[in-house]
């Protein structure tokens, strides 16, 4: 004989989940039947009576619904809600009937809710979605939560994001083109505005060096590079990714329409009557639109001058002797990030006088130094390096910055400009300072070249600096000595301090950076070697017989005085 549910006495219909907690021996008829009863008097459902009357929690009621009905269970809290956007079910309809569409492959359908006996609900989804409905059981509470964030419009999650207006102003040369017959107007866009504004102001605020704007197929992601690492900074409405670029392109005077090739551009923002900022602006069509990365580019680190780059002594004073000099080449290397442009302008600075001609070529101009000659290469227009190089010999110069030697052409130019009568400063992408000879070496410029021109190369790399936080570490000798620490350098009291971690670091136990750099002068023995085309390894030997220390060994010493850790050492330098 089939067993007989129980049902209500009062003639109110009882809800099928009513039914099998009443079987179960969760809750007794009466107590259902006063649910049931408060349910229809609020004009609510049964689970929504059940969890107000604390006779069971959302948690305990969905584990009850997967066990007595076999359907999985799903922590829905733990779901991000930007993935389950632009399901295949009207929002309006999930709202409605309290359910949410999870993911769907082929002709089924994962469908989540937290009554499994709302029959209706499964059968209105089926219809619509023309798909098998696999019901998961989640909790309600999270449910409804889920549900809240889905149906928020972008305006609505946009305006939480941007708080109150921040008062922002861009410089005038920089300032908002008229808007294009196909942007939104200016009402809708007020959000979008807010919102950029509070963005670049975050980042100011919080030293970045770069924002990453990256859309995905499920989820919009803006990130930020704090003391050289990514760090997710907000997850604003996928809706918004045409918009918030399209304000950015016009800020940043580029074609809003193009948006099939990579576009570059700039913006100032006025941060104070005495303070501007740039932001360098570049666009890359992606699968799911256009990311777009802005370097920030604040001036004011030209001035900070050489004794706070973190030059050790000894290091600081052979780049000064070398970059007063009446002629030849200094070379800074390094990795895209590692602050060699700073570096550069810091020696500019040092040499920019009022009797000194100094002219720069660079893709692009970073920082604006009053007093130089700042020109950007434009390769479309035929302005390239080279081209530019040999306009400046033309201009009476006495000191020539080139951004970057690319090619050859660059290379020999540079060269031929040091050898008669020129200080040249430029950079190049390599390791370190004995790998930067022999770079040159495979461009195809001549061994005499090299040695008749070049007079120093600095290598540099960023280190995280240790917040005040900072602990010291008990550290083995051996591990010490594996590292790259020599017998000598273990004596004395000292340990290495490692991060910890505080609200003025935000947790990672690192605040700001600092420079570890490797300054190897071209001498005579080196020169040698040079001309007799020695490779990397015989230049790095001469080099450490002289007493110029590695990369590795100036992060080691930076490590003894504290100043950084030894993992991050470790992680930037090899030996």
């Amino acid at each position: 004989m089939a067993a007989v549910l129980p049902t209500a006495t009062s003639g109110t219909p009882m809800s099928g989940l009513a039914r099998a907690l009443v079987q179960a021996g969760r809750l007794t008829s009466a107590q259902a039947e006063t649910l049931q009863k408060n349910a229809s008097a609020e004009k609510t459902q049964f689970i929504d009576a059940l969890l107000s009357s604390g006779d069971m929690d959302s948690g305990s009621l969905a584990v009850f619904c997967a066990e007595t009905f076999g359907y999985p269970l799903l922590d829905l809290s733990a779901c991000n809600a930007d993935m389950l956007r632009g399901a295949p079910i009207d929002p309006k309809l999930m709202q409605a009937q309290r359910v949410i569409a999870l993911a769907k492959r082929g002709n089924k359908m994962s469908v989540g809710l937290s009554d499994p006996t709302n029959t209706q609900a499964l059968d209105q989804i089926k219809f619509q979605s023309e798909a098998t409905v696999e019901p998961v059981i989640v909790a309600h509470d999270a449910l409804l939560t889920m549900l809240a964030q889905l149906t928020k419009s972008a305006e609505d999650a946009l305006n939480e994001l941007a708080g109150e207006e921040d008062d922002i102003e861009f410089a005038e040369e920089e300032a908002q083109q008229p808007a294009p017959a196909e942007s939104p107007s200016e009402v809708e866009d007020a959000p979008i505005v807010r919102f950029l504004n509070k963005i670049l102001t975050d980042a100011i605020t919080l030293g970045a060096s770069d924002i990453h704007f990256e859309p995905f197929e499920k989820f919009y992601r803006i990130r930020m590079r704090i003391d050289g690492v990514l760090r997710e900074h907000a997850s604003p409405p996928l809706a918004i990714r045409e918009k918030l670029v399209s304000r950015i392109k016009v800020l940043s005077k580029l074609d809003i329409s193009e948006k099939r090739i990579p576009q570059d551009g700039r913006l100032r923002l006025i941060v104070s009557p005495t303070k501007t900022v740039d932001f360098r602006v570049s666009t890359l069509p992606t699968l799911f639109g256009e990311k777009t990365v802005m370097r920030i580019l604040d001036a004011t680190q030209a001035q900070m001058g050489i004794d706070s780059l973190g030059y050790e002594p000894d290091q600081k004073e052979l780049l000064l002797d070398a970059i007063q000099r009446p002629y030849g080449m200094v070379l800074v290397t390094g990795p895209t990030g590692s602050g060699k442009t700073v570096s550069l302008y810091s020696c500019l600075n040092v040499i920019n006088k009022p009797g000194i001609n100094i002219s720069t070529a660079e893709d692009p101009a970073e920082i604006n130094l009053p007093g130089v000659n700042q020109v950007n290469v434009n390769d479309k227009a035929g302005l390239t390096f080279a081209a530019a190089l040999k306009s400046f010999l033309r201009q009476d110069p006495d000191v020539i910055m080139v951004g970057e030697i690319r090619d050859l052409e660059t290379a020999d130019i540079a060269i031929k400009a040091a050898q008669t009568g020129h200080m040249v400063f430029s950079t190049l992408h390599t390791n370190d300072g004995p790998s930067t000879l022999t770079r040159l070496m495979n461009m195809g410029v001549a061994p005499f070249n090299i040695a008749s021109s070049i007079i120093l190369i600095t290598a540099q790399r960023l280190a995280r600096r240790l917040c005040s936080c900072k602990q010291p570490l008990e550290a083995t000798r051996e591990a010490l000595l594996a590292a790259g620490y020599r017998e000598s350098d273990l004596e004395g009291d000292w340990k290495p301090y490692g991060p910890v971690g505080c609200d003025r670091c935000m947790g990672s136990g690192y605040k700001g950076r600092v420079g570890i750099y490797q300054v190897m002068p071209i001498s005579p023995a080196i020169e040698k070697l040079i001309l007799s085309n020695g490779n990397s390894m015989q230049i790095a030997a001469q080099a450490d017989s002289e007493g110029i220390n590695s990369l590795r060994r100036s992060g080691l010493m930076k490590v003894k005085q504290g100043m950084t850790s030894l993992e991050e050492v470790l992680g930037c330098t090899n030996e």
